[in-house]
């Protein structure tokens, strides 16, 4: 007779090494479990986790001390209603369509390029520290109309935010770090969004300063939560995302081969990258009342952590859970990026990442550069590097060999 595993620590350096057996047994046997170390409820099933970001009852309350304090004030993720609806049609349209296409797709090419000119002579790269951890942040430099010179403030701006949100630990020295960068960023922003107001560009942050949607408009402290806000989420998801997707397909020749030879396979390789390793393990949120979920009930004003990285490899919603196969049937690239995503990586709902199209754009654009650029690509030592981190994951290096010999 087998004995029941015990509930893993999802704070233990075995777990941070490699989260997925130990999403394992939380799904089969712990599916609604209380974890001390973060006193949060742990939610693991793809149909519980998919509830709590689609149902209204799972409120985004928790923000206000997990968000806020980083951020300088309330950001549109932890509003609802029609304050929400609004906050998010004065945002949204930068991030979609036309608006897109033709006013931030270029920005996103001449990034790219720029980053790759960088080591495309190069026999050997680190696709990490090179390319995908600037990439996304200097787009987003870029669309705000902010200044050129000023990246690599805004990268390390982004480097102590993200840290601060994945400080599970609370490791004060980390927490500091991220208090001090969001207020630099904040001191920053205040005088060019006054500039802005004043004398309107065709840039984005210029867009959010006139931006009026029921005769609301955005104030400087919902512009400047928003900026943060899009620096850390829209930075962290790409640049984990194009890492990963490329380390995947890497471990699978014959798939990356498929990439190659049809570009039009990205969109459902980064899909399914998201699915298998996605950027963000975890996001919380906060139930107004009591819940019943299929593993057990969580109580109302409890902290609920959905393990986005557990729900993926659910074998009651996916076939083979624990393979990488771009050409998967139960995952549809094209409304992968949609708020009809059938996986979770970006939620689900009123609370969809309003950047998604954005990352796809990026991911796209960084993706076929890379590979226009170099033919030949090989782990440089010849074994994929192992991901880390528990909140957010992804690869700290990615050193390729670039030429043949």
């Amino acid at each position: 007779m087998t004995s029941t595993p015990p509930p893993p620590d999802i704070l233990s350096p075995e777990f941070a090494a490699d989260p997925y057996p130990g999403y394992a047994v939380l799904r089969e046997h712990y599916p609604v479990h209380f974890h001390e170390g973060t006193g949060s409820w742990l939610v693991s099933r793809y149909e519980d986790v998919a509830r709590a970001f689609r149902e209204p009852v799972f409120t985004t309350d928790n923000y206000d001390w997990q968000l806020e304090p980083v951020h300088g004030g309330r950001t549109i993720v932890q509003m609802s209603g029609h304050e929400h609806a609004v906050r998010r049609a004065l945002v949204a349209p930068a991030f979609r369509g036309r608006e897109l296409r033709e006013r931030f797709l270029p920005v996103i090419e001449r990034n790219a390029a720029e980053l790759i000119d960088g080591f495309r002579d190069a026999k050997e790269a680190d696709l990490v520290s090179q390319f995908a951890t600037h990439f996304p942040v200097n787009v987003i430099v870029d669309m705000l109309g902010l200044d050129r010179a000023d990246h690599d403030r805004f990268h390390a701006w982004y480097s102590a935010v993200v840290d601060y949100f994945a400080n599970l630990g609370q490791d004060p020295a980390t927490a500091e770090a991220g208090l001090r960068a969001g207020r630099e960023l904040r001191e920053y922003l205040l005088p060019v969004i006054d500039r802005r107001r004043a004398a309107p560009g065709d840039d984005l942050l210029s867009s959010l300063c006139t931006a009026e949607v029921d005769g609301t408009r955005m104030t400087d402290q919902d512009i400047t939560s928003f900026v943060s806000l899009l620096l850390a989420a829209g930075g962290e998801t790409t640049d984990k995302a194009i890492t990963g997707m490329f380390r995947n397909l890497l471990n699978h020749p014959e798939q990356m081969a498929a990439v190659r030879e049809d570009r039009e396979l990205i969109a459902g390789a980064f899909a399914e990258s998201l699915r298998f390793t996605p950027p963000l393990q975890m996001i919380m949120r906060q139930p107004a009342e009591d819940v019943a979920l299929s593993g057990g009930t969580v109580p109302a004003g409890s902290t609920v952590t959905c393990l986005i990285g557990a729900a993926h490899r659910d074998p009651a919603r996916y076939a083979d859970p624990d393979r990488y196969d771009i050409f998967r049937g139960d995952l549809t690239p094209t409304t992968a990026f949609t708020a009809a995503a059938d996986h979770l990586a970006f939620a689900l709902g009123r609370h969809f990442c309003v950047g998604a199209l954005l990352a796809r754009a990026e991911v796209l654009v960084g993706t076929s550069q890379l590979l226009d650029a170099f033919p030949h690509m090989a782990f440089a030592d010849g074994n994929a590097p192992a991901e880390t981190g528990t909140f957010v994951r992804g690869l700290r290096q990615l050193p390729l060999r670039l030429t043949e010999e």
